[in-house]
This record gives structure tokens, C-alpha cells and sequence, in this order.
């Protein structure tokens, strides 16, 4: 009993160092001038049943790639394999198409995160096989843990699904195989006029980790509500998978350097040394989305192997990778947020591409997806502390 009680206390310790896995960023350019972002300015595609070199691999992972994509495999309670995209995008659509890990105890994320710590996400909680849940921060903003939101999904652990983002400045369109889910605006009351709405350029991150390591954590008062919310203690008897396809990101900004010009870490704030339609961007939020004639002819796709395509889509819509996923449909990202009134409670009927239903996705009405204390976070850090953060 005393060993355990002195593995969970060494797990809280090692985690406290890394209690801000979540809101880590180098240099914030809300507090003083950092370097530009590189930015992506057109569309990527990588197929995952190979390594791609336009992915940056955190310290400590190793994936395996083959017929089934890249494999995301945690066999014990410190790992958490996690890669990033090198290159960020201001507004725009990204897609994935995976299979979410199974297993109590084991988390799936993939996410949108910012310098300023804008983030937008979605995870996978191994131990629910019939829901994801969707999530948003502004600028680190932890102070309310009300902005989450569950959505069912049918077998996303054993079939392949899209899951998408629409990213504008005007709102947040959020896609669970080819049906939307949830929908934030950038009024929304949960952004507090906007200031909390996610609006900065952001890379795309994923992986998998650990929320409880153990019966000791479980225990814990502190880590109780985060174990329950991972489903439980970690297996450690059995190797954890989360597969993922292919992913698709499509950069609705010009590209070249993304920079902040002031403090606020508003949209208005971010320039770009990118060109788009032949001409220097010297208004990078003029327009939140390109039209046709932003991108005429469809937009240039880029594979993991450096061969380019064009795509038939007059809009720019980043077209799947993989046709072969169950459930390949409209792009997909990562986290949601309170769906405005004029959508909250609308239900979309069963589908064979992976989406069951949505239920209305206020948060008010579920369980918060975060609530976690200076604790909890030191568990959760076992897992992002070790990807999310460095990378």
C-alpha cells in the first residue's frame, strides 16, 4: 500500500512540472514580440500508411506505418506518441480519418493550437466507444471548464471516420463523418465577445496519452474526476492503438510568415508575407474563407511523398486522402464549442459513414470535458507533457 501511495505521489510531483501541458507555448506574442509562424498557404494532404517529412515527431515517440495508417501505440502509463504539422494555417479546414484507441484510461486527441494558445480540439475517451467530445480555449483561458461538448459516433474505435473543422473568422463548423455537430460563432457567449473565440494561426497536433495511470490516481481525491472522466485506470496488461489514415489541412491564408503586429492576439492583429491570387496579402482578414477566385482551378495538394495534384473542387476543399475510410467524407478537426441557440438541439439521423446521431451540444447540459485543478493536470501532463508542449 505504501508503494502505491508513493507511485501516485511521484506521478502528481513529475506531473506538476508539466501542469500547463495544455497552455504551454514558447513564446506567447500576447506578452512581447516573437518570431512569425511559417505558414502553410495552401492544402496538405498526407497519406499516414507512410512517414511524411512535413510532420515533426515528438521526443520520445516512434509510430509504426503500414496498410492500416500510422499507429499511435501506448503499452504503459508514461507514453503518449504525438506529432505536429511544421507549419501552421490562419483559418481553414482540416480533416482526419482515424480510428480512435481503445481502453479505459487512454485519451485520443487531435488538436489546433496557437502560439497565444488558441486551441480547438477533439478527443476520444477509450473507455467510451460511442461518443467524441469536442472542446475550445482562447488564449489559455482555463478560468471556466463549461466549454465542452459530447457527440455520439458509432464504433469509432473499430471503423475508420472523418472527423472535420471549418474554421473561419465569422464561426467554428465542426463535422462528425459528413454531418455537422456543432457549430461555434464568434459572438458566442462563451467566447466573451469574442476575445476567448480561437482566431490566431494554428498547427495541428495529434496523439494519444495516458489521463489515468493507475488505481493509486484513481484513488486520489485530487485525480479522482479526471480518472473518471478517462474512464479509469490504464490497462497496462494490453497495448492501446489509435490509427490514423490520412489528414487533410487546407490553409485559407496566404502563407509565407504569419506574424502578430500588436498584443491583443486578435485575427485583425495577423499579417502575412504570402501572396495570394498573384498579389502580396497586405489584408490577410479581408476574407475569412477564399472563394473560387482566391484559388482558381482548385488548390495544389501536396502528399507526404512531395508529388502535387490538382484537385477538381473549384472552392478549395480538401479532398480525403484515403478513399478506403469508412466514413471519408467533409474535412474534420478537433474541438468544439457551445453550439449557438439557433442550432442547439438539432438531431441528424443515423448514417452508415460512422455518425449516429447529434444530440443538442449546449454545454450547459453535460458534464464539463475539463476540471481540473494545479492535480489534475499533473496526470494529464504525463501524456501532453511529453508531446503537446515541446513540440
Amino acid at each position: 500500500m505504501r508503494s502505491s501511495v508513493l507511485s501516485a505521489t511521484a506521478v502528481v510531483l513529475a506531473g506538476l512540472n508539466l501542469a500547463n501541458a495544455q497552455t504551454f507555448t514558447d513564446c506567447d506574442p500576447t506578452k512581447k514580440t516573437c518570431p512569425p509562424n511559417p505558414g502553410l498557404g495552401t492544402t496538405l494532404v498526407t497519406d499516414f500508411t507512410k512517414e511524411s517529412s512535413d510532420w515533426k515527431v515528438a521526443d520520445g515517440t516512434t509510430l509504426t506505418y503500414g496498410p492500416n495508417g500510422a499507429e499511435f501505440t501506448i503499452g504503459s502509463k508514461t507514453d503518449a506518441p504525438t506529432i505536429g504539422v511544421n507549419k501552421y494555417i490562419f483559418f481553414g479546414k482540416v480533416s482526419v480519418t482515424m480510428k480512435a484507441s481503445p481502453g479505459t484510461g487512454v485519451v485520443s486527441s487531435f488538436i489546433l493550437e496557437s502560439q497565444d494558445l488558441d486551441e480547438v480540439d477533439f478527443e476520444w475517451v477509450g473507455g467510451d466507444t460511442d461518443h467524441v467530445q469536442s472542446n475550445f480555449f482562447g488564449k489559455g483561458n482555463t478560468t471556466t471548464y463549461d466549454r465542452g461538448a459530447t457527440h455520439p459516433v458509432t464504433r469509432p474505435m473499430e471503423e475508420y471516420i472523418t472527423y472535420s473543422l471549418d474554421w473561419t473568422k465569422e464561426s467554428i463548423k465542426f463535422y462528425v463523418a459528413d454531418n455537422l455537430v456543432r457549430t461555434l460563432a464568434y459572438d458566442d457567449p462563451k467566447t466573451h465577445g469574442g476575445f476567448n473565440y480561437p482566431q490566431t494561426p494554428m498547427r495541428v497536433k495529434m496523439g494519444s496519452w495516458v489521463g489515468c495511470p493507475d488505481a493509486a490516481a484513481a484513488a486520489s481525491d485530487k485525480l479522482k474526476w479526471t480518472c473518471e472522466w478517462a474512464g479509469g485506470p490504464l490497462d497496462t496488461s494490453k497495448s492501446h492503438t489509435m490509427f490514423v489514415k490520412s489528414v487533410s489541412i487546407e490553409d485559407y491564408g496566404c502563407g509565407g510568415d504569419y506574424s502578430y503586429s500588436d498584443l491583443t492576439g486578435s485575427y485583425q492583429s495577423i499579417k502575412s508575407t504570402g501572396t495570394c491570387d498573384g498579389k502580396a496579402d497586405e489584408d490577410t482578414t479581408s476574407s475569412a474563407k477564399p472563394s473560387s477566385s482566391t484559388k482558381p482551378g482548385g488548390v495544389l495538394l501536396e502528399t507526404s511523398s512531395g508529388a502535387s495534384s490538382k484537385t477538381s473542387s473549384a472552392s478549395g476543399t480538401a479532398a480525403s486522402a484515403t478513399t478506403s475510410a469508412s466514413g471519408t467524407g467533409s474535412a474534420g478537426t478537433t474541438l468544439s464549442t457551445a453550439t449557438p441557440a439557433s442550432t442547439t438541439g438539432t438531431a441528424v439521423s443515423a448514417t452508415t459513414s460512422g455518425v449516429a446521431s447529434v444530440t443538442a451540444s449546449g454545454a450547459s447540459s453535460m458534464k464539463p470535458k475539463h476540471k481540473y485543478g494545479v492535480l489534475d493536470m499533473g496526470v494529464m501532463a504525463l501524456g501532453l507533457g511529453l508531446g503537446y508542449l515541446v513540440m
